[in-house]
Parts: C-alpha cells; sequence; structure tokens
C-alpha cells in the first residue's frame, strides 16, 4: 500500500517542534509490513493513498473540512478525542517509532531558515513511555480517566542506540509502585534523561529527592503547581530539598496552570482571584528560586482579561524578564522590547516621569490595577530575584 501520515500539528500550528510519537510508531509497523510510507505536509492529493493517518495532539489545531470523512483516513489523538483517545493497537504501541520519519521535512525547514537547534528532539532523542497513567484524576486533564500509574515499557522498547538522549512523556512516573526498577534500567543506558511533561513534586520523599539529584538529568527539573491548594505541599518539598541539598543549583520549573474554573462559572469574581492565584503562586516559587511557566486554559484567550493573562504569562515565561522584572515594570517596559530591556530598566523612572507611550500590555495592567487595587498593591511591584530565600 500507499501509506501517508500526517502529523497535523506542524501543519495547523505556527510553530511546533515535537515529534508525534503515534505518527511515528505508525510509520514504523506499515514500513515494517512492506508498505510504502510518507509524511505529508498538507493536505492536497489525499486520493493517491491507499491509507492516510493524521494525528493530533492538541484540540486547537485545524483540520480542513471534509478530510477525516474520506474513505482512507483515519484519525487519532488526543487533539481530536482528548480524553477519550483511543489506544493504538498494542503490535504498533509497543513497536520502536520510526526516528526517520520527520528527516526530509527537517531538512526542508532548515534549508528555509530555520535553526538546527529547533528541531533537536526530531534528531537527538529517543522518546517513549516508561508509565502510563496518574491516580489524580484532574478534570481539565486528558489523563483523568486513569485511577492509577503502571508500567507501560522498558526503555530499550523505544531507544534507539544512535540518538544521545532520552525523553520520556510519563504522566506520573513517580506514582508508579515500580519506579526504582524502572529508573535503575534508565540509568544503566548511561544516557542523559529527561521527563517532558513533569514530575509530581507531592509525591517527593527523602528517597525521591536523593534520587532525582544523582540522575544525569537533561534540561530543567520540571514539576506542576496546578492548583493553590497545593501551596504548603508543595512549598514543604521545596524547603526539603534545600536542607538536603542547600548549594543545589539545578534550575527548576513549574507549570503554572491558570484559567479553568472548577465551578464552570467563569465570573469576574473567579477571573481576579485565579489571576492572583497566579501572582501568590510565582512569587512562591521565585522565593524558592524556581521558575514558573504559565500555561493557559482555552478559556483565557476569550475572557474580560485576555489582555491581563497575555503579559502575565509572558512575564513568567521569560526567565530573564521574571527574574529581574517586577510586573509593573514588565508591563511597561513589554512594548519597548526593540529598544532593549535592560536599557528601558535603567531608563524606567524618567520614561514614567517624562510621559512615555502607552502600549498595550500597560493599559491591560492599569485597566485591571482599576478595577482591582487590592492585588495590584500585593504583587505588581515585587521584583522576584529580590524575594528568593533559598537557591541563590
Amino acid at each position: 500500500m500507499k501509506v501517508g501520515i500526517i502529523d497535523a500539528d506542524i501543519i495547523g500550528r505556527k510553530k511546533h517542534r515535537f515529534p508525534n510519537l503515534a505518527c511515528m510508531k505508525l510509520s514504523s509497523y506499515y514500513k515494517s509490513n512492506g508498505n510504502d510510507v510518507v509524511l505529508l505536509t498538507n493536505y492536497d492529493s489525499l486520493d493517491k493513498y491507499d491509507k492516510v493517518f493524521i494525528s493530533k495532539v492538541f484540540t486547537s489545531t485545524e483540520v480542513p473540512e471534509g478530510v477525516l470523512n474520506r474513505d482512507n483516513v483515519e484519525y487519532g489523538g488526543t487533539g481530536f478525542f482528548y480524553d477519550k483517545a483511543p489506544p493504538l493497537p498494542q503490535e504498533i504501541e509497543h513497536i520502536m517509532p520510526d526516528y526517520h520519519l520527520y528527516d526530509e521535512w527537517v531538512a526542508g525547514c532548515i534549508n528555509n531558515g530555520a535553526k538546527s537547534s529547533e528541531f533537536t528532539y526530531y534528531t537527538d532523542y529517543s522518546i517513549g513511555f516508561l508509565t502510563r497513567g496518574c491516580f489524580r484524576q484532574c478534570s481539565f486533564c486528558v489523563n483523568k480517566n486513569y485511577k492509577k500509574c503502571s508500567r507501560h515499557s522498558s526503555v530499550y522498547e523505544f531507544m534507539d542506540e544512535s540518538r544521545k538522549k532520552l525523553c520520556f512523556l510519563d504522566d506520573n512516573f513517580f506514582a508508579c509502585s515500580e519506579w526504582r526498577t524502572i529508573i535503575a534500567e534508565v540509568k544503566a543506558t548511561g544516557k542523559r534523561f529527561q521527563f517532558k511533561q513533569g514530575l509530581d513534586e507531592r509525591l517527593l520523599t527523602d528517597e525521591k529527592i536523593h534520587e532525582l539529584v544523582s540522575w544525569k538529568y537533561d534540561g530543567d527539573y520540571i514539576f506542576a503547581f496546578d492548583n493553590i491548594d497545593d501551596k504548603e505541599v508543595i512549598e514543604g518539598k521545596l524547603k526539603r530539598l534545600y536542607e538536603l541539598y542547600p548549594n543545589f543549583k539545578r534550575r527548576l520549573k513549574f507549570y503554572v496552570f491558570c484559567g479553568y474554573d472548577r465551578e464552570d462559572k467563569y465570573g469576574d469574581d473567579f477571573w481576579a482571584k485565579d489571576i492572583e492565584t497566579v501572582f501568590i503562586r510565582a512569587l512562591t516559587l521565585a522565593k524558592y528560586s524556581a521558575l514558573p511557566y504559565v500555561m493557559r486554559y482555552e478559556k483565557c484567550y476569550t475572557s474580560p482579561y485576555a489582555g491581563m493573562y497575555s503579559v502575565l504569562s509572558s512575564w513568567c515565561n521569560q526567565p530573564d524578564m521574571f527574574k529581574k522584572f517586577s510586573f509593573r515594570m514588565f508591563a511597561i517596559c513589554r512594548g519597548m522590547k526593540n529598544e532593549g530591556y535592560q536599557k528601558y530598566k535603567r531608563d524606567y523612572q524618567s520614561y514614567l516621569t517624562n510621559g512615555g507611550k502607552k502600549y498595550s500590555s500597560w493599559r491591560y495592567m492599569e485597566e485591571f490595577e482599576k478595577k482591582y487595587p487590592e492585588i495590584a498593591a500585593k504583587y505588581f511591584d515585587i521584583v522576584p530575584d529580590e524575594i528568593a530565600e533559598y537557591g541563590t
């Protein structure tokens, strides 16, 4: 057969720099059965293929109307079905991914001016799941139907010896009762590795902290601070990390999920409280020299405070800006990036005094401050680096 595979996210999003694991497994399976497999980068001429498989991760990725109704098309992934995405057949799920599926596409992007460093996950990493599932059952999560975390596969099932790094997509690794055995196998490979989706900081024990610090880890340690109710627990774990390792210097990053109303009301009171919790969570992390990475739920983009969420996430998600600028300074300076942030920081007071131009980020901040002065008074003028007590 002639088989076409479409990673809808690389077509429908401005910049997507992570391969679709299901696409690579489908490619490997159909190639191993003697079929001619190609990665398609558009939706033209689909009738030339006996089978076309379309996968996407993000629900916001658009697919042209009528494509999914074609007789030769099959589709799947969380982008189409969210928490109800059907699993791949076992013979495909547990096959070595085709790490060369994207080779031609990557080469084309680089030839058109993209930097090769943007494609490291396509070229340098073996990617897969060591475990699957999570017991948390968070209502907003694609894994909310799981009740536990279980071992999924050996690292050798998806590890390409020629690739120097490993990337794991596990949902909640430390929730698996077999984590000790699994991580011992990973460490035996000698390769650097990372948990791309992050780890559950709330599950850290002294044993797990000692284990983390011993890892040949690749990149930042990533966790999540999705719920303000977890503040006490998360702070306690961070304090314990520094008690055990006072000189710990590896970068800690926390996903900070926002804009999701667990009561599904989305009134003004919710938006104000939610924005305040982002400040609380971000500045709590700053105390421990940890970085927030704000992840906005889709409702943020249509909320009355979409602009405020945009400025807030831009501040938090740029480490150098977040650490050195208060939110107020960042909001005022944001529109001046072409003139240089550092120069503008030096001229900050004179700019205010001399009536500098108000860019949109400044207006969004002022509008919010006018409506919620008590929130602004508490958080807008704190410089995160100045409140860091640990890891400095």
